[in-house]
Formats: C-alpha cells, structure tokens, sequence
C-alpha cells in the first residue's frame, strides 16, 4: 500500500506533536518533518482560529506547494469561510473532533480530489455562495465559474456536435460572434480549444 507523504503545518510546536501522535501510526500515512510541505500529498494546517497569521499561511502554501490543504482549527465561524476558499482548503476538521480517523477520512477525500467539512459549515458555505450568485453575479449575467449565460448556451451547442455556423443560426448571432464568444471562454479560463471549454463546463456542472 501506498502510504500517503503528510506534513504537519503549525506555528505551535505542541499542537504538532499533539496531531502527530494522532496520525504517525496510521499504516496508510507517511509523517513528514516540518519545512517538508514540498514532499507532501497533503499538508495539515494546525490553528487556534483563522486569524491574519493563520491565513497568511495559508496563502502562502497555497501558492508554494503543490499539496491539499486540511485546515485543523481550534475555532472556525461562518465569517471564516470566504478565506478558506481563497485559500485552497479542501477539508476542514475542527480540533475538538479532530479523532484520527477523522483526520484520515479528511487526508484520503484530498487526494482523492474530494472535499471534506463539517455538515454545519457546509451549510453555510452553500448559503453564500448562492447570496453571492443571486446578488452580484446574477444581475451580471455571470455564473460563479465566471461564465455568462451566452456562454454556457454556446457551449451547449458546441456539446450537441453544432458548428459555428450552426449555433449562429440557432442563437440569431452572428458567426463572429459564436467564435468570439469561444474565443473569449478559452483565453479567459485558460483552455486549450472548444473541446476541452466543453468538458470543463461538463465537469462543473453547468450543462
């Protein structure tokens, strides 16, 4: 069995040898040593509450390493949930519930490119981002993906095996307009062509 590379991020040298002892015994887990997060899978953030500094950090192995981010808070309200979006948290554990076998559900759903989060907060993940979705984006026309309506019915088209010309006829648009509008969602998302705009917006969803 592959045993999965996970480094224990604190600034609390004793909320690190807390988590792991927890975790260092788990046959599927393999712990490594503080400054490691390069090496790692998956990278276990240990907090008392999401302050200045705790995000900080978070942002910073957002963008350094290529790991998952498991946020383990002692404390986490509903204010704290935009951050933890920003910054690339896939799973949440609050301490208090941290067993080991929480925190090894929480680390397997991360590689496996899952989330992971109390029932609570998702709750309320999922209540903003739909105020978000109805308040700002959707006077804008936009979808939380930052694909507009026209887009996503161009797109749809494009996934019925319709040409340019073809979806121009159907949408009354010009065929300018049809290859700007792809033009525009594969710069913008960084796709490589119509094909791969297309399977994006399946895999999010949005046809």
């Amino acid at each position: 069995m592959d045993r999965v590379p996970v480094c224990v991020h604190t600034e609390d040298a004793i909320s690190r040898l807390g988590m792991v002892s927890q975790i260092r015994t788990r046959p599927e887990l393999l712990v490594l040593e503080p400054g490691e997060e390069h090496n790692a899978a998956v990278v276990l953030v240990v907090t008392d509450s999401l302050d200045e500094e705790a995000a900080r950090a978070l942002r910073w192995l957002h963008r350094m390493v290529s790991a998952k981010l498991v946020l383990v808070p002692a404390k986490i309200d509903e204010a704290d949930l935009s951050t933890v979006v920003e910054c690339g948290v896939v799973g949440v554990v609050r301490r208090g519930e941290a067993t080991p076998e929480r925190v090894v559900d929480a680390i397997s759903s991360a590689v496996r490119g899952e989330g992971a989060m109390p029932a609570d907060l998702l709750g309320r993940l999922l209540d903003q981002m739909g105020r978000l979705q109805r308040q700002v984006l959707n006077p804008r026309g936009l979808t939380l993906l930052g694909l507009t309506a026209r887009e996503i019915e161009v797109l749809r088209l494009v996934a019925d095996g319709f040409e340019n010309r073809e979806i121009a006829d159907k949408l009354s648009y010009s065929e300018r307009t049809v290859k700007n509008v792809l033009h525009d969602v594969t710069t913008r998302l960084q796709l490589r062509n119509r094909t791969h705009a297309v399977a994006y917006a399946l895999r999010h969803g949005l046809l």
